[in-house]
């Protein structure tokens, strides 16, 4: 039975006091599975508004969501359960359509019930089903805001086979932190060193707290405090599975020190003791902090491990290492849409008279600190020998983090796009043009310094940031240059280049080296107003590869979310992973790391990655190919209506790909869709496929690249093409582009396919009519439309004509007179000229 619209909680008791004596009246007669247990949200509206609000026991205290329809909470019951009953007391902002689900393990959910239609007030839900985690997975919104929920409870009959509880401390020796220290003799670690003479101790101060990190997530039961004679009167024992928001899983209030034990009941990887009035005028002092697992029967995830079989580990002993190099070389030179996936992976030291040659979905990594730990007196190596000295397709590899002294003074990269370069020493000069000089269309580099002379050559457009440089020798169409020590100036008028003395905000790439024997990933801190290379200084965190989920082939998205539900990051391995859901990322700082171009295909119509709207993911290293099955967007950063603010730690999407396409039918109405504001987009390219497999205008259908919806969200290297409708949909305020590649769609039948609003042809980079502020320098569109080549599209560029609007150095291009543009952006710009593939340009606009 559900009670509905009950406008206010004095109605809502009423009415479950007058409901008939055979009701259950569950609400009544027993204290709810979920209160007081771990829960964890989707999103928190605001810091007083938080998922535990939600199981308190306090009607007067709420969980709310940001403003989006897709949007949950979910209660961690401890144990696995029989659930009869499921009760949510809905604040003003309720959900209309939504469903309770239930789940063994937090990943594979099944649905107790679905409501549609309701309409506010105290649901209360009859159920029948098994699990230890029960959630709101909400639908659709009654209103503008999100969802709200002052309680949600969940009633039934714990197991009968409840987790011992465990005598072994599983925080002895486990690294500890403290919000202060009184003095250096009393550390936080002294109260989980297990020796109880021994303690740390606090600033005379409230509040204050110790924590401690268990190492991975665990089943907590027990909690053992021996305080030295400054005890705590009031304290929370709390539990998060990331160390950024907490659970409580005891309130003591009135205590007298001593040695005390409580039972708890919930999981989580750090545990910390949180003192809000102290006993003494002095401070906190623990001699011992003992916490005591048990176990619910379901393992957790492991994090670190092995790389797997094609994560291929040298250094310069290693025996016949060319041929290890030519032997992927030889498989993947022109392997384009294959499956194989390689990484090699440099240790430190010195490498003689090494040629990598790099072939398709092939990376190359030093394992050291700094570039200058690896070096190759040799080459690594990018030729079109495969595709007769034309580099165009030279897609889908990688180098980074190694020195090269190349064998004849220039080391040749001659690449397309997702080729990034990064974290590179080249001692001597760079090649970026195929032997003979043929056809290029790349390319990225950053956070690299190459010594000699860059010569592009015949590469159409390129990309350079924060990096230092001996010297350029020419551009072609458009040149784009931030934070380049060694850059040339500005000579967009009569050249191809656009620079900018720094980059406004920037972040590198997380990489894998070795400390010793141990990996690591080291996760760079953020740069404003950045010039010139990262290293040796190195700012940022080393995280131990524990603390990662390494992913390798055959592992489901089941266990990977259950990997991020435990607070892991993601280290995915050389390898294609098919998905039967989403990887739902909803941790801060969360890091997804590919190696070797680790491939995501979602099944059945899935969409393939979603992340919270939280601080600080890193998304990184990998390529995103759409299945067969439409999906509605294959990566999405923020729920719709996602408002926090993350100017201080961005989420960052660097060398992620997307692929619709070409390696068979793939359908994806969105590529990416960006909903938190600050995000920074560093160096991706979304394409709808134009040659390969499954290809067609209907055949592999993508409307939109990327949309972006947040504010402040900055994109540097931003390559989109061949989409159906905008390549890129401009809607937050304050964007800033800087570098855009793009061709449109070669196989538009005709004009009328592409003809709205009275427009032919949607721009490439169109920023919505209520934008008020926009900024981007070093944009170019190509037209290509080789299926009817009378199409006049309109215009490359469509933006609002405002103050606040404003865009450097802009062409457009017909590639050979297939097909023209009559404007550049809006209806400015001279027309491209025939068949010539000459530049029509605009420098400033408006």
């Amino acid at each position: 039975m559900r009670l509905r619209s009950l406008g206010t909680a004095l109605a809502a008791l009423a009415a479950l006091i007058a409901l008939p004596a055979t009701h259950p009246s569950a609400v009544a007669a027993e204290t709810p599975l979920s209160q007081g247990r771990t829960v964890v949200a989707s999103s928190e509206e605001t810091a007083a508004t938080t998922a535990a609000k939600a199981v308190d026991g306090d009607t007067g205290t709420r969980w709310s969501s940001a403003a989006g329809d897709d949007q949950w909470l979910q209660v961690d019951l401890g144990a696995v359960a029989t659930v009869t009953q499921v009760v949510l007391n809905w604040e003003a902002a309720y959900g209309k359509d939504y469903k309770v689900q239930i789940s063994g393990d937090g990943s594979t959910w099944t649905d107790l019930r679905s409501v549609t239609g309701s309409d506010g007030g105290v649901d209360t839900l009859d159920v029948s089903g098994q699990g230890r985690y029960v959630r709101m997975l909400g639908v659709h919104r009654a209103t503008q805001w999100g969802y709200s929920l002052w309680e949600f409870q969940v009633f039934g009959t714990a197991s009968g086979a409840q987790p011992a509880c465990g005598t072994s401390n599983a925080a002895q020796g486990r690294s500890a932190t403290a919000s202060s220290t009184e003095n250096a003799g009393t550390p936080a670690s002294a109260a989980f060193d297990g020796n109880a003479g021994t303690r740390w101790s606090s600033q005379a101060s409230d509040p204050q707290w110790v924590q401690v990190d268990l190492g991975s997530v665990q089943d907590l039961c027990k909690v053992d405090l021996t305080w030295e004679a400054a005890y705590g009167k009031d304290f929370q024992i709390q539990t998060s599975s990331d160390g950024q928001g907490w659970s409580t899983l005891k309130s003591v209030t009135g205590a007298s020190g001593g040695t005390a034990s409580y039972d708890v009941s919930g999981s989580g990887r750090y545990v910390r003791v949180y003192g809000t009035a102290r006993g003494t005028v002095y401070g906190y002092s623990l001699w011992e902090v003992a916490v005591h697992t048990g176990s619910t029967g379901v393992p957790p995830v492991q994090g670190g491990g092995d790389l797997g079989p094609n994560v291929i580990v040298v250094d310069p002993s290693t025996p016949n290492l060319q041929q290890k190099f030519d032997s992927v070389f030889a498989q993947q030179e022109s392997n384009q849409f294959g499956t194989g996936r390689y990484q090699f992976l440099l240790k430190p030291g010195t490498y003689n008279g090494i040629n990598a040659q790099l072939g398709f979905y092939t990376s190359i990594s030093g394992l050291g600190m700094n570039p200058d730990d690896t070096q190759i007196n040799g080459d690594i190596t990018v030729d079109a020998g495969w595709f007769n000295g034309n580099a165009t397709q030279n897609f889908w590899r990688s180098a980074e983090n190694l020195a090269i002294r190349p064998s004849n003074g220039t080391d040749r990269w001659a690449v397309a796009q997702a080729a990034p370069f990064r974290r590179i020493h080249v001692q001597g000069g760079l090649n970026l043009a195929p032997n003979g000089y043929g056809w290029a269309s790349g390319g990225y580099i950053a956070d690299s310094k190459i010594d000699g002379t860059v010569g592009p050559y015949s590469q159409q457009q390129w990309y350079t940031r924060d990096s230092s440089i001996g010297g350029w020798t020419n551009g072609v169409w458009n040149m784009t240059f931030t934070g380049v020590q060694g850059a040339p100036a500005t000579d967009f008028d009569s050249g191809s280049y656009t620079t900018l003395d720094t980059t406004p905000v920037s972040r590198e790439k997380p990489f894998l080296y070795l400390d010793g024997s141990a990996y690591k990933v080291f996760v760079p801190a953020k740069r404003t107003n950045a010039r010139g290379v990262s290293w040796p200084a190195n700012a940022g965190t080393s995280l131990p590869i524990d603390q990662f989920y390494v992913v390798k082939p055959g592992a489901t998205a089941a266990t990977i979310n259950t990997a991020l539900a435990q607070g892991l990051n993601l280290l995915f391995t050389p390898g294609v992973y098919h998905l039967d859901r989403p990887i739902e990322v909803t941790r801060a700082n969360t890091v997804v790391l590919g190696l070797g171009l680790a491939t995501l295909v979602p099944d059945n119509g899935v969409d393939a990655v979603h992340v919270a709207d939280v601080d600080g993911v890193r998304l990184a290293g990998f390529l995103i190919d759409a299945g067969s099955a439409n999906s509605d967007t294959l990566l999405r950063i923020g729920p719709t209506g996602s408002s926090a603010d993350h100017s201080a730690n961005p989420t960052t999407m660097q060398d992620v790909f997307v692929r619709i396409g070409g390696a068979g039918p793939g359908l994806a109405t969105n590529s990416v869709v960006v909903n938190s504001n600050n995000v920074v987009i560093d160096h991706t390219w979304l394409w709808r496929a134009d040659h390969g497999s499954g290809v067609g205008w209907d055949t592999n259908r993508a409307d939109y690249g990327l949309r972006v919806n947040g504010n402040d969200v900055l994109a540097t290297g931003l390559f989109v093409e061949h989409f159906n409708k905008y390549d890129v949909f401009w809607s937050g305020e304050r964007g800033r582009t800087i570098f855009f590649q793009n061709e449109k769609a070669y196989d538009v039948p005709n004009s009328a396919a592409i003809t709205h609003d009275g427009i032919v042809g949607y721009a490439a980079y169109k920023v919505a009519d209520s934008v008020t502020s926009h900024e981007a320098w070093g944009l170019g569109s190509y037209c290509n439309f080789t299926s009817d080549p009378s199409i006049v599209q309109a215009h490359g560029f469509q933006v609002p004509t405002t103050s606040g609007i404003r865009m450097h150095d802009l062409l457009v291009i017909s590639l050979g007179g297939k097909g023209q543009y009559a404007h550049v952006v809006n209806n400015t710009g001279s027309p491209t000229s025939g068949t010539s593939t000459i530049p029509s340009k605009v420098t400033q606009f408006p």
